[in-house]
């Protein structure tokens, strides 16, 4: 199908459930006029810049909501970083003056990469930064990507969130059912409680709460990264982090 004709279709059937509003249906649910459809579908044909322009304006509302989203958010990063952190997992320094924001996928190459190097990272620099971590599942493509998720969250139920997710990384390639149990049994979490909790709807609603705020912010790809208020994404190099936070430091002097 060309993505005219999906517009197309899209358009005719918004217009098509809007005169349905104004009660042009039968009892039944069926549109009381057969040729409604085919004329909207032909005064579009001849009007195809209706079609443009609406997905023109469609895509800036987006990209100025995306725009705000991420002032708002980048605003707040420099004012108060402890309500964007939240209920995540976070470690390194306390006094959260230059924090990082990671949104990440357990299943994803380039996140287990960048993992390697925000370790590198957080080990020479844990007494100044601050990491949290947002997860970012992409389910589409990423079968374990949630499964993951849920079971790292578990597993910081019991503190041991950050152990978990050097786990799932470490072991990337094993990522399912069997490997769950095993790490949890490794870090000598309390597995009654571990598998009752990855399955609760509070894991759920946690993981959730994090896809909505990376949609929110028009990151729909992993691993992505806010260094206070610079953004970077990929498998990243330790130099580009080094960089990064030299510049935000200079800035603060």
């Amino acid at each position: 199908m060309s993505r005219f004709r999906f517009f197309s279709l899209t358009l005719a059937g918004c217009l098509i459930f809007c005169f349905g509003l104004f009660g042009c249906t039968s009892p039944n649910g069926t549109s009381a006029n057969p040729q409604l459809e085919a004329q909207v579908l032909e005064i579009i044909r001849n009007n195809p810049q209706v079609i443009i322009e609406s997905v023109q304006a469609y895509q800036e509302t987006q990209q100025n909501d995306v725009q705000q989203a991420r002032q708002a958010f980048l605003q707040q990063m420099s004012t108060t970083p402890g309500a964007i952190i939240g209920n995540s997992p976070v470690k390194g320094s306390p006094e959260k003056n230059i924090v990082i924001v990671e949104f990440s996928d357990f299943q994803c190459p380039f996140c287990a990469q960048a993992h390697e190097t925000v370790n590198q990272f957080m080990a020479k620099h844990q007494s100044e930064v601050t990491l949290t971590y947002k997860h970012l599942p992409l389910a589409q493509i990423h079968p374990q990507a949630v499964p993951a998720a849920q079971a790292a969250w578990a597993a910081g139920q019991q503190g041991k969130f950050w152990e978990y997710h050097d786990a799932l990384f470490k072991q990337q390639e094993q990522l399912g059912e069997p490997l769950y149990g095993t790490i949890a049994q490794t870090l000598n979490l309390d597995l009654e409680k571990f598998n009752s909790d990855r399955q609760s709807e509070t894991a759920i609603a946690a993981i959730e709460e994090d896809l909505i705020l990376a949609r929110k912010l028009g990151i729909n790809g992993t691993p992505f990264f806010f260094m206070n208020e610079e953004p970077f994404s990929g498998a990243v190099e330790l130099s580009e982090m080094e960089t990064i936070l030299a510049r935000i430091k200079s800035a603060e002097k």
